[in-house]
């Protein structure tokens, strides 16, 4: 099972920003990525006029593609 939590880094520690459900004591992977939204903010109409949400779901498919 796999799930996004959005997190802050600060001083050293990264943050949850929501509550989270995990099992206390339990190692975990944890793969760390630019926030897709500053991105889309920067390269917006280098494409075209897309919306946010077709640059979303472009990212979710290149990530689907790199895990295969």
């Amino acid at each position: 099972m796999s799930k996004v939590i959005r997190v802050r880094y600060e001083k050293g520690v990264l943050k949850p920003l929501g509550s989270i459900d995990l099992e206390d004591g339990k190692e975990y992977k944890i793969i760390v990525e630019k926030d897709i939204d500053e991105l889309i903010k920067k390269y917006r109409g280098v494409l075209g006029e897309s919306s946010i949400e077709e640059f979303r779901e472009l990212e979710e498919e290149a990530q689907a593609q790199g895990r295969s």
